[in-house]
């Protein structure tokens, strides 16, 4: 189907494997602790910006080559333009809609339950943001659909 060999993929995916290990343990070595006071600081800071839609100041958070991805939807977007540009008109919908957060971890790492509100409407369950630090910026903005709140221990009426 692919028109080539068994090598030259098994090839390939040995490269690529190497290639997000790699990568994988640059960002895990540049990483804050978890828990730790630099680790704090950085998931407030998100926290407030994203809390108040605040797009500027996440996007000045990010590193230059972020990511944000919403599994198992297939959107991504790399860089901070274009990670301002979905959170400016999706996320916070031209600056009509806000989020309610509470704290959780996700295997290790920093991440919230997050509620929208938009005006005059009941929060609603939005779902799970996990984030991947790398020094004192996020590398990665992963959310997670509502459904995931259960594994958290969190209900779905939390926020409202």
């Amino acid at each position: 189907m692919l028109d080539t060999t068994e090598h030259s993929v098994t090839s390939a995916l040995k490269r690529a494997r190497a290639t997000i290990a790699a990568r994988g343990h640059a960002l895990a070595a540049d990483a804050p602790l978890p828990g730790s006071h630099r680790e704090r600081q950085v998931v407030s800071r998100f926290t407030t910006a994203f809390e108040n839609g605040d797009v500027g100041r996440v996007v000045a958070l990010l590193t230059d080559d972020a990511w944000l991805t919403m599994p198992p939807l297939p959107l991504e977007y790399q860089g901070p333009a274009a990670i301002g540009g979905f959170m400016a008109t999706v996320s916070f919908r031209n600056g009509r809609r806000r989020y309610r957060t509470m704290p959780v971890r996700a295997n290790g790492q920093p991440a919230l339950a997050c509620w929208s509100v938009d005006p005059g409407e009941p929060a609603v369950a939005h779902g799970i943001v996990v984030l991947t630090l790398a020094a004192d910026r996020l590398a990665a903005i992963t959310r997670f659909p509502a459904s995931a709140f259960a594994h958290f221990g969190v209900s779905e009426s939390d926020g409202g």
